[in-house]
């Protein structure tokens, strides 16, 4: 196990936010564990080279290509209560989210801000994707989909959005053409928001380009009771169960949440269970996955919470006890 800095991190000590001996290490590795980076600190610094050599993280992804974005959201038994939903609107309900990582307007150079001649401004991000892009990151959602129940559900913005129709048309034409056996539903973006939160146990895979992804992740969040429970994979591709693929990304999905930075407060369970993820797809260890997954069960069933989930416990309290579960199991 090897360390490195990343992002603000990196900035402070090195005046970059990712380091190209950081990129070297992670392509030598099988798999890369990254804590939550960003902060207002660093939210305006403005250099050369686009929108990934001003994000550590973003550039990490673009390095390795780990386009297929997996965020899992799930309502586990014992914290309905702490949803906003009625028990049986939401009993059941385990979505996966595809994201696709490596494109669209987070990643387009075809991005500024201009001076009008009446005095105003004009601001413009591209959003732009290849059919390889669709074609591979397709691939990947099916992939998934057919592993969990073959349905899946393709969201896009094809009424209005040049993209969204290649998108849509891609899609489709993969679907039909090589995963017949996968039922494939598509959704506009903003409906599928919508029935997400109307419904969430209709839903088994959702994918999504960059920008919808990361939206309907967070709305899927919901559905957990807290983003701090939420763990992520970014892979360059689907391995089949029992195999590994490399090197991905693991990281929790919420944010740095500099608010409450150094008070011992922070949720540790999105950490937890992106370790899980770590050792399922990167390293092959399922069944130490899934051994996680019941230690962190049994510590929600404990009650002892943080106060994200409406707790009074530190972040060690319930790291330790996700240890005693595990080596009790």
């Amino acid at each position: 196990i090897t360390e490195d800095v990343l992002h603000g991190a990196a900035w402070n000590k090195y005046g970059t936010f990712c380091r190209p001996e950081t990129i070297t290490n992670a392509q030598q590795s099988d798999a890369v564990l990254v804590g939550a980076v960003g902060g207002p600190e660093w939210d305006h610094i403005t250099i050369e080279g686009g929108p990934t050599e001003q994000d550590g993280l973003m550039k990490l992804r673009m390095e390795l290509d780990v386009f297929a974005g997996l965020r899992p959201a799930k309502a586990w038994d014992c914290l309905i209560s702490k949803t906003p939903y009625r028990p049986d609107l939401v009993q059941g309900a385990n979505v996966m989210v595809m994201r696709e990582m490596c494109g669209g307007s987070f990643f387009t150079t075809h991005r500024g801000i201009e001076d009008l001649t009446d005095g105003g401004q004009r601001a413009f991000d591209l959003n732009e994707y290849t059919s390889f892009e669709i074609e591979r990151f397709a691939r990947a959602s099916f992939e998934v989909a057919r592993l969990r129940k073959g349905k899946i559900v393709s969201v896009d913005k094809s009424n209005v959005v040049v993209a969204g129709a290649l998108w849509r048309e891609i899609v489709g034409r993969i679907g039909s053409d090589e995963y017949p056996d996968v039922k494939l539903q598509h959704f506009f973006a903003d409906n599928a928001i919508y029935q997400l939160g109307l419904n969430p146990t209709a839903f088994d895979v959702i994918m999504a380009d960059n920008l919808f992804g990361d939206l309907i992740s967070d709305q899927a969040g919901i559905i957990a009771g807290s983003l701090g429970i939420l763990p992520s994979a970014c892979l360059p591709g689907i391995p089949k169960p029992g195999e590994s693929i490399g090197p991905g990304i693991y990281e929790p999905v919420h944010g740095s949440a500099p608010d409450i930075a150094g008070r011992g407060i922070a949720n540790p369970i999105g950490m937890i269970l992106s370790v899980a993820m770590m050792l399922e797809f990167g390293i092959g260890h399922d069944q130490v996955a899934q051994k996680i997954h019941a230690a962190v069960a049994l510590s929600f069933e404990s009650g002892t919470l943080t106060p994200d989930l409406g707790g009074s416990a530190t972040t060690k309290e319930v790291t330790d006890l996700v240890i005693n579960n595990y080596r009790g199991l």
